[in-house]
């Protein structure tokens, strides 16, 4: 049985890899979830598998070397996933201080932990240890002309500090690879959406926003181009990669939906009225006149598009979920679990933690 270290396994991509690799694997793996639980970390997301046998949860700080080392030290751990990340692009116009800190830092403590967990005394690594680094397509920048798209082998050039702070985690793990030889992979990812996802992301704030008939903002003209991806392709991507990849490599997961963000809210707002029933008084409230343009992020990229041609020749994984599926799971997921979606936008879900584990 491998024993897996997930990193921020309470956040929304973190949470849709548990579940998939539970409804994948069921009682051949065990999953060991550590989560700082900040804003974005939410255990409600995991409450159907919490009384499983086979998952621990562990509340600490990727920073925290001592606690990090003792999660080693106590466990044969085989795959590190490492999700854990500050990742909203606005907050950290506002506070780059903190994505550098856990992006960053957060990154050398968990390579550290697991160079020192996995070492052999003649330099060498144990057999079949794998980490891999869980990136973003937003490293390499700006796709200027339609019909670019970014490869494993486009340069860097990230222009906020969330994608500074990742490109910097990115070199880390790379270092670790070339240095010491650390068995290791790189994925970078294009934008997720799906269950779970917190309403700061464009798509869960369009359709939380459009059913209570709240101003929908857009960013610039609202023409920038974005490359969606259902979440729970990029699960089967990452596991895939653990499994299947060359070490060493870096392979992009992108899920061939490229979209302008304008594009997107006419879609969101479209499969609400087609989903809402007759009757429904949100159905009045969702309407195009709800969209208001904003002046422009500071540093906004233009178009993100991946090829995700290496991961499909290679390992054999390919974007299964098309945007108008997609879109619609998504959208039934959050009528069918609007008591969330309402405790993470008051903040009472902060409470889950305290209810769930203080009180036993």
């Amino acid at each position: 049985m491998k024993t897996y270290l997930v990193t921020g396994g309470a956040g929304f991509i973190g949470s849709n890899y548990i579940h998939y690799m539970f409804k994948k694997y069921g009682e051949n793996i065990r999953i060991i979830n550590v989560d700082k639980l900040t804003y974005a970390g939410n255990l409600e997301n995991l409450k159907e598998v919490a009384d499983r046998e086979n998952y621990t949860f562990i509340k600490a700080d990727i920073c925290d070397s001592e606690a990090i080392f003792k999660i080693f030290e106590e466990n044969e751990i085989d795959r590190v996933v490492h999700f854990a990340a500050e990742s909203h692009v606005d907050r950290s116009i506002k506070d780059p201080d903190v994505f550098v800190k856990t992006n960053v830092l957060g990154t050398l403590v968990m390579l550290n932990a697991a160079k020192a967990a996995w070492e052999l005394p003649d330099d060498t690594f144990k057999k079949d240890k794998n980490f891999l680094h869980v990136s973003t397509d937003e490293v390499y920048g700006s796709l200027e002309n339609e019909g670019e798209y970014f490869y494993e082998t486009t340069p860097y050039d990230p222009h906020s500090p969330y994608s500074a702070s990742k490109a910097a985690s990115d070199f880390l793990v790379k270092s670790y690879m070339d240095t010491y030889r650390f068995p290791a992979n790189i994925t970078n990812c294009s934008n997720n959406y799906g269950p779970y996802q917190f309403p700061e992301k464009l798509i869960p704030l369009i359709i939380n926003n459009a059913l209570q008939g709240k101003k929908l903002p857009v960013y610039g003209d609202g023409k920038n181009v974005r490359d969606w991806l259902y979440v729970e392709d990029h699960a089967k991507g990452i596991d895939m990669v653990q499994e299947k990849g060359r070490l060493f490599e870096t392979y992009n997961i992108g899920g061939h939906n490229e979209k302008e963000n304008i594009k997107i809210i006419h879609i969101i707002l479209d499969t609400l009225q087609e989903m809402l029933p007759e009757g429904d008084p949100r159905k009045e409230l969702v309407s195009e006149t709800l969209i208001t343009y904003v002046e422009d992020r500071k540093g906004h990229d233009r178009r993100y598009a991946i090829a995700p041609d290496k991961i499909k020749e290679e390992v054999g994984w390919y974007p299964e979920t098309m945007f108008e599926d997609g879109i619609k799971l998504t959208i039934r997921w959050f009528f069918e679990n609007e008591d969330w979606l309402q405790r993470v936008t008051s903040g009472d879900y902060q409470n889950y933690y305290e209810d769930m584990y203080q009180t036993r």
